[in-house]
C-alpha cells in the first residue's frame, strides 16, 4: 500500500509541473528526479496526452524542465487533437514547449480536415505555423494528386506544397516534372520551375 501510494504521489509531482497538467497511462512507469536528469519511462500501452496532443506507444520517455521532452518508440502513433491531424512512425520526439514533432522511420502524416496524406523517412511538424518538412522517398496524396520528391514542404494553413529533389505530380493520367514544383491544394494548379517536362492525355 505504501509502494502504490508513493508511485501515484510521483506521477502527480511529475505530471502536475509547468504551466500545462497533462494525462498518462501504461501497464508500468519508471523513473528518477535527480537534478539535470529528471526522466520518467512508461512502458506497454503506453499514452501521453499534453497540449491536444495525444501520444500513444509501447515505450514513451518524459524528460527534460518541467517535462518538455516526450520521446515514443515502438508501434507510434500520435494525434493532434483539434486539427484531426494523425501520425504515424517508428519513433516520435515532441517539444512542449515549441509544439514541434519530429518523426523518423517509416512515418506518415494524414490532415484528414484537409484531405491530404504524406509519408517520408522524416517528418518534422511545426503546429504553432501549421507546417511540415518531409524529407526522403516523400510521396503525398490528395484527391486525384499523387506527387513524389526528395523534399517537401506542406503548408497547412496556406493548402500549398512545395516539392524539390528530382519531384514529380501525377494529376489524374497526366505526369509533370521540373527541378521545383508548388502545388496549390485548393485549386490543383501547378507551378514548375527549371528542366520543366511533362506529358498530358486529352
Amino acid at each position: 500500500m505504501k509502494r502504490l501510494f508513493a508511485l501515484l504521489f510521483f506521477a502527480a509531482a511529475i505530471f502536475s509541473a509547468g504551466a500545462n497538467t497533462f494525462s498518462f497511462r501504461a501497464d508500468s512507469m519508471s523513473g528518477g528526479r535527480a537534478t539535470g536528469r529528471e526522466i520518467t519511462v512508461l512502458t506497454g500501452n503506453a499514452e501521453v496526452l499534453s497540449d491536444n496532443f495525444l501520444l500513444k506507444s509501447d515505450r514513451i520517455e518524459i524528460h527534460g524542465n518541467d517535462n518538455r521532452f516526450i520521446v515514443g518508440t515502438g508501434n507510434v502513433e500520435g494525434n493532434e487533437v483539434e486539427k484531426d491531424i494523425f501520425f504515424r512512425t517508428d519513433r516520435l520526439g515532441y517539444d512542449r514547449t515549441l509544439r514541434t514533432a519530429r518523426l523518423e522511420g517509416n512515418s506518415a502524416l494524414e490532415d484528414r480536415k484537409n484531405q491530404v496524406i504524406a509519408r517520408a523517412r522524416f517528418i518534422e511538424y511545426d503546429d504553432v505555423n501549421e507546417t511540415a518538412v518531409l524529407q526522403i522517398s516523400v510521396r503525398l496524396f490528395n484527391d486525384d494528386l499523387v506527387c513524389r520528391a526528395e523534399f517537401a514542404v506542406y503548408n497547412r494553413v496556406e493548402q500549398t506544397l512545395l516539392l524539390s529533389g528530382f519531384p514529380v505530380v501525377h494529376k489524374g493520367d497526366d505526369e509533370f516534372r521540373a527541378d521545383r514544383i508548388m502545388v496549390d491544394l485548393n485549386t490543383n494548379d501547378i507551378i514548375m520551375e527549371g528542366d520543366v517536362r511533362g506529358s498530358i492525355r486529352n
